[in-house]
């Protein structure tokens, strides 16, 4: 019976990746449908904490979006990739890095992408180099970023344990930059350069090519009056989360307070928890830089980034309901089938990980989903929060949208999906940055957790 449900539920998550968008959400609900009526299975809860915080921070990053936040940050990174042109196999993946990290979403990686494509191509640098592993470095800056559905997805399962946002970080954040600094290395010299690669040489025989090539696509973008303030407001945010999560004892307490009672924000002991304040300071945050630059609620339900919230959110919210159903009402049997392996072979826990992020396409969905089955194997919180670099599995199938826009930006076609589909240019750089990730991560949480 369970092989019946497992492949229940690995079709559903097959379509609803292939139909992308909500497709993940709608297609988990099928499934869910299908557990209730067609097995019998007792719903698991919905993931309500994490949906919340998606909306919550992406809000805000929206807010950013409208106020002329994100063109400020990118007119930034733009400067600094231009005026560093020769280290730009460098610099390209690590800006990306930082910004998402910002940010919290990898969405800003569009605008920055075709800087790198530019900076590249104008100095004889073969593009695919810088491009594959930016898009790598916006990937794992998610699973290090204070402000991301990821990282809150790990904490809202980890916070019972005693984890707070800041051990995350502390492991994370090293870990991921280890892991992109020897993706960096791995690509550094990859392929041919541009005057001798033969595809490349073959596409400069049309003129209009190559006249194309040497004109830079470098767009004027006139900075809004509340840019600045946006930016400042939406730092104060990300900071006051990361210090409220450092320093628990500076949330509100309502403890010794007549009357209290716990509920979905402040648990038994009166205590505010930080996902609920996470919440709570997003969408202050996207509030106050509505009423202080020079922005409106309605530009903020308008950009783009507001759009990805509620793609996310009910992505999120079906496949992971479905998942948690499968994993609830098979609990004995996946124990029994798994725990002995997982016990002798932590490791395999991080494949299991991978596996699913690479279907689900998300790394909150992939976390929130086996992250509470790792730790009722027995694995420890400081484990998890090790191998959690390795739930950005998205590059391995080409068809996430960071992907595929790098490839698009890409003008000499070094950056491309190759013949066979999956040996394409961001596999090995991807696998390279992910294992040294996980490593950097397990050595990293023994020392410091």
């Amino acid at each position: 019976m369970i092989a019946i449900q497992l492949i229940v539920l690995l079709v559903c998550i097959f379509i609803g990746a292939r139909m992308s968008g909500i497709g993940l959400g709608v297609m988990g609900m099928i499934g869910l449908l299908i557990f209730l009526f067609a097995f019998g299975m007792q719903p698991a809860d919905p993931p309500i904490e994490v949906m919340l915080i998606i909306m919550s921070v992406v809000t805000a990053a929206a807010a950013l979006q409208a106020a002329g936040g994100m063109d400020y940050l990118v007119q930034v990174a733009g400067n600094l990739l231009r005026s560093n042109p020769k280290q730009i196999t460098f610099l390209g993946p690590l800006v990306t890095y930082a910004f998402v990290l910002f940010a919290g979403t990898a969405h800003i990686s569009y605008s920055i992408m075709p800087i790198i494509a530019e900076v590249t191509i104008k100095n004889k640098i073969r593009p695919e180099r810088a491009m594959s592993m930016s898009v790598i470095a916006a990937y794992m800056a998610i699973t290090a970023s204070p402000v991301s559905a990821a990282s809150a997805a790990l904490l809202t399962v980890l916070a019972a344990s005693g984890i707070k946002l800041t051990d995350i970080l502390m492991v994370c954040i090293p870990a991921t930059l280890i892991g992109v600094f020897v993706g960096v290395l791995f690509v550094w010299k990859r392929g041919k350069e541009l005057s001798e690669d033969p595809e490349f040489q073959e596409r400069m025989k049309d003129p209009e090519f190559a006249k194309n090539l040497e004109t830079e696509q470098k767009a004027t973008t006139t900075l809004a009056p509340g840019a600045i303030k946006s930016v400042v407001i939406f730092a104060v945010a990300v900071i006051s989360v990361v210090m409220l999560s450092s320093f628990p004892q500076l949330l509100p307490s309502f403890g010794n307070v007549e009357g209290f009672s716990p509920g979905f924000a402040v648990n038994d002991a009166g205590n505010v928890m930080m996902p609920s304040m996470i919440m709570i300071i997003m969408l202050a945050a996207t509030g106050v830089i509505v009423l202080l630059a020079n922005t409106t609620a309605a530009a903020v339900t308008k950009a783009s980034l507001f759009s990805s919230a509620g793609q996310a959110t009910i992505a999120v919210f079906g496949v992971v309901w479905m998942s948690n159903t499968f994993m609830n009402n098979n609990f004995d049997t996946i124990q029994q089938t798994l725990g002995n392996v997982v016990s002798s072979y932590p490791w395999t826990f991080a494949i299991g990980l991978f596996i699913l992020s690479m279907l689900l396409y998300s790394q909150a969905s992939a976390a929130k989903a086996l992250m509470p089955l790792g730790l009722s194997l027995g694995l420890p919180p400081a484990y998890l929060i090790g191998i959690f670099a390795s739930c950005n599995g998205h590059f391995f199938i080409p068809g996430y949208p960071t992907l595929l826009t790098a490839i698009q930006f890409d003008r000499t076609g070094t950056t491309r999906i190759g013949k066979y589909v999956l040996n394409h240019s961001f596999m090995l750089p991807g696998i390279v940055t992910t294992v040294a990730s996980v490593v950097a991560g397990l050595i990293l949480q023994k020392l410091i957790l």
